[in-house]
């Protein structure tokens, strides 16, 4: 993020590249960073002669280097915005004769997502040279809700960590989803509000008592009859709550036991960053230990694998989904 932020800054600041190589799995910040230069680096009435946007799909790398190497019409550089550029990928290698001398007074942009090109090679060396390779990197699942806050810092609101929780258990990885739904949000909250657990319910349709968040909770805390009565609404709305989803989740929580088992040191800081977990967090990891000691919580894994498998439906002589789920409950806390 701090990367993006001073690469914006240059480009307010007039200090432009002639290529920027935007790569990478997560595409978010590469739509940021070239909505940016498309809406910013040209003046209004310089536009319509000296910018274009090409889709990957329908053009060549020597189109892209015949567009890039022409002059701007009245004005002092043009705008070439590469889009889909992945699926150049069996011959994005042959823009290195462009990138080893690219046209000064073109600003080429190719939006390369969900890949990345070899570091190795021509490519990449020539694009280092002559203007700007950014990486947009997948956030681990541990990092979107701070990721969420500080997004959300800057236009003056807040979250709790539980609803942030909600937000990253129900819509993944995915930035450009969760910062659809946060858009949602501030047209409808002022500014200066926190987002609670109750906002997300009420207006994305997350549930703030039966999600996945809440049943790693209770089971975490032994809490028998709530993670029954969450198990049993999971089985009732499963295309919702999908139970392959909800293994997963809990496999990922239990990996987490067994290495927090495993800790010498377990001061609340050192288990936030050993685990990645938000620090508000570690309490729930610390009851969940003396609720299931190492040997069991390594039982429950390999209950976990079995029910994964199952949930696939390996082996299950298509048993409904809720009826596994619920037995897979009652095996957890025997």
């Amino acid at each position: 993020m701090d990367e993006v932020k001073q690469l914006v800054t240059d480009i307010k600041n007039g200090n432009l590249k002639p290529i920027y190589f935007l790569m990478g799995e997560e595409p978010y910040y590469i739509d940021k960073i070239s909505d940016f230069i498309e809406a910013n680096v040209l003046a209004e009435e310089d536009k319509g002669f000296n910018q274009m946007a090409l889709y990957g799909r329908d053009v060549t790398i020597e189109d892209i280097a015949g567009h890039a190497k022409r002059y701007p019409m009245m004005a002092e550089r043009q705008v070439i915005i590469i889009k889909e550029a992945q699926d150049l990928s069996r011959t994005i290698e042959k823009l290195a004769a462009y990138a080893s001398n690219p046209q000064p007074t073109t600003v080429l942009v190719v939006n390369y997502k969900y890949k990345k090109i070899d570091k190795r090679k021509a490519l990449y060396k020539s694009l280092k040279k002559a203007g700007v390779v950014y990486e947009s990197k997948k956030l681990y699942e541990n990092q979107v809700a701070d990721w969420i806050r500080r997004v959300l810092a800057p236009k003056e609101y807040t979250i709790t960590p539980k609803a942030a929780q909600m937000l990253v258990e129900f819509l993944g990885t995915d930035l450009s989803k969760i910062n659809n739904e946060l858009e949602k949000l501030q047209i409808i909250l002022p500014k200066g509000s926190q987002i609670l657990p109750e906002t997300i319910e009420e207006n994305i349709g997350i549930s703030k008592d039966y999600n996945n968040f809440e049943l790693r909770k209770a089971i975490g805390e032994r809490q028998v009859i709530k993670a029954h009565q969450i198990v049993n609404y999971f089985a009732e709305n499963p295309k919702d709550n999908p139970m392959v989803v909800t293994v997963s989740l809990l496999f990922s929580y239990f990996s987490q036991l067994l290495h927090f088992h495993g800790l010498n040191d377990k001061s609340p800081r050192n288990v936030a960053s050993a685990l990645r977990v938000n620090p508000y967090f570690v309490n729930d990891y610390v009851a969940a230990a003396s609720n299931f000691p190492i040997r069991k919580v390594s039982a429950i894994i390999a209950l976990l694998r079995e029910f994964d498998v199952k949930s696939k439906g390996v082996g299950s002589n298509a048993v409904p989904q809720g009826d596994l789920l619920k037995e897979l409950l009652v095996r957890i806390f025997n």
